[in-house]
């Protein structure tokens, strides 16, 4: 598998805020805990370890078990859920939606992430036993985010009434699913083993987090990742205490709000990702998952007719923690609190946020995890990486927006020079020479000489387009050509991550997709990687 790789920078597609991280600059510094070098681990591990107690541990396997019951996993995802009963067992973590079939590529690249950090720190630190694991998003309620996914060109969705935490959903209606996907898929093994893999995940398990689990487990359980519902009422009940301060002293808005600011500061234009809530809890029920609001000692759930004191709402956390759900801003938190964990591997978008939190998880004295941002990859096959050749494209060139692409590429491949630098240099130099006569004389001849030369050299950048638009027109087969191969490579103009699903790449590919991915992408690597398959 022939690869390259390019600076996430000059991809184009990266924030400055993610691209400043990966460079480690100086004024980002205190908004995280260690960067993501294996050499930090051994200090992450030992804060990590004097944190986590033994009795977490033991919530924690006993939940885990309850979670896999109906589940027949992997000799390793086995060991791994009984190695978290061990003070020298740790987790490396990332989280993802339950989109419909894995949704985008990237949820593959963020687990194999995930995998392979964990087997590069076991041979690092052999007296350590280390666990993937990958965080459903259960509790989220975005359902419109999530009821779809891509497939060559076309959009399979399913079409369900909204309402409540997705991973309770029931998957009623996703045998129509079904039948629209396998009307696009073909003939062929690879297509049968899709069209299987869908029906027993999904017709096959009664909830949303069951059929996203079961998935996963299929794709990923031979490397012995271990799936975390957090939506559970014993794991919840070890969080009662964050949660007690979110409500009455609204901590996470006050030092999230105190880092934005800081953030501000710096005078960067970096973006903010997410801002706090007073109160970042929603509240629970069949079909509902609405914020918790104060309102003068009282609390309410919004848009509900629910209501509590401050006593009979501390009642509630007490006797029922399954229905508070922490929001964008505090689940990160629960997370922490409750797994072993070392580092959260994640997208850009997701660690913009995390370098938000770090005030936070101070105030809480929870250790704040190493920040690895996943791999990312534009996969190629070898018939596109031969015709790339053939029109003399280079991976770099790739990530150039559509017009840039195509304008650069037609005046390489122009007999004509579509460059007017030359008579430029030629107009300003007559210019300068005018300028100095016109010195002699009143401003307003000066002025009029100056107009003239912003005239005249918007005049020869008209004519180049004009040129350039004409050489397209008489190169129009190499430009469709080209703009062909990128649209099939970023399609819609966007990473090939963040559109296609990986069953694009599985019609081709097969059973080897998932191990080739695996032996290619390297977490420790910091570059965007172009791969040939």
């Amino acid at each position: 598998m022939p690869s390259d790789c390019i600076d996430f920078r000059a991809t184009g597609y990266f924030s400055s805020l993610i691209c400043d991280y990966l460079d480690e600059k100086e004024s980002l510094k205190p908004f995280y805990n260690r960067f993501p070098k294996i050499d930090n681990f051994e200090g992450q591990i030992a804060e990590k370890q004097q944190y986590f107690s033994e009795e977490k541990r033991k919530i924690l396997v006993n939940s885990l078990t309850q979670q896999y019951e109906a589940f027949e996993i992997s000799e390793l995802t086995e060991k791994h859920i009984q190695d978290l009963k061990s003070s020298n067992t740790f987790t490396v973590t990332t989280g993802h939606q339950l989109n419909l079939f894995t949704g985008p590529l990237y949820f593959l690249y963020k687990i194999i992430s995930t995998i392979n950090l964990c087997e590069v720190l076991s041979e690092k630190y052999p007296k350590n036993n280390f666990v993937p694991v990958y965080w459903m998003a259960t509790e989220d309620h975005d359902f419109d985010e999530i009821n779809f996914f891509n497939f060559q060109g076309k959009k399979i969705q399913w079409n369900r009434p909204d309402g409540g935490a997705v991973g309770e959903f029931n998957t009623n209606g996703l045998a129509e699913v079904l039948k629209a996907f396998t009307n696009e898929l073909g003939g062929g093994r690879n297509a049968e083993q899709l069209a299987t893999l869908f029906e027993e995940s999904y017709l096959k398990n009664d909830t949303l987090a069951y059929a996203t689990r079961y998935l996963a487990n299929t794709l990923f359980g031979a490397y012995g990742l271990v799936v975390v519902d957090g939506n559970d009422t014993n794991l919840k009940r070890l969080f009662i205490p964050e949660l007690r301060e979110e409500l009455l002293n609204k901590t996470s808005f006050k030092m999230v709000s105190k880092s934005i600011q800081a953030f501000k500061e710096l005078d960067e234009g970096y973006k903010v990702q997410v801002n706090p809530r007073e109160i970042n809890l929603f509240y629970l029920d069949t079909n509902i998952r609405e914020r918790i609001i104060e309102d003068e000692g009282s609390y309410t759930v919004n848009e509900q007719s629910t209501k509590f004191s401050k006593e009979g709402l501390l009642k509630e956390l007490e006797e029922c923690p399954e229905k508070f759900s922490p929001n964008v801003i505090l689940r990160p938190l629960y997370q922490e609190v409750i797994l072993p964990n070392l580092c959260y591997i994640g997208g850009g978008g997701e660690l913009a946020y995390w370098l938000e939190l770090k005030e936070m998880f101070d105030s809480y004295k929870v250790p704040f995890p190493i920040l690895l941002l996943r791999n990312s990859a534009l996969v190629k096959t070898e018939k596109q990486d031969k015709k790339l050749k053939n029109l003399s494209i280079s991976d770099g060139e790739l990530f150039l927006k559509r017009d840039s692409f195509i304008n650069r590429k037609v005046r390489e491949i122009s007999n004509i020079e579509i460059d007017f630098s030359e008579q430029r240099a030629m107009l300003q130099s007559h210019f300068s020479n005018m300028l100095a006569l016109a010195a002699k004389t009143d401003a307003s001849f000066e002025g009029a000489v100056k107009a003239q030369e912003v005239k005249q050299l918007k005049g020869l950048d008209h004519l180049e387009k004009r040129l350039l638009k004409a050489q397209k027109k008489k190169l129009k087969d190499q430009v469709v050509r080209m703009t062909d191969l990128q649209e099939q490579l970023f399609p819609g103009q966007s990473l090939q991550e963040r559109k296609l699903n990986f069953s694009e790449l599985y019609l081709e590919y097969g059973e080897q997709l998932v191990p080739a991915l695996k032996n290619e992408l390297d977490p420790f690597k910091g570059k965007f990687l172009v791969l040939t398959i």
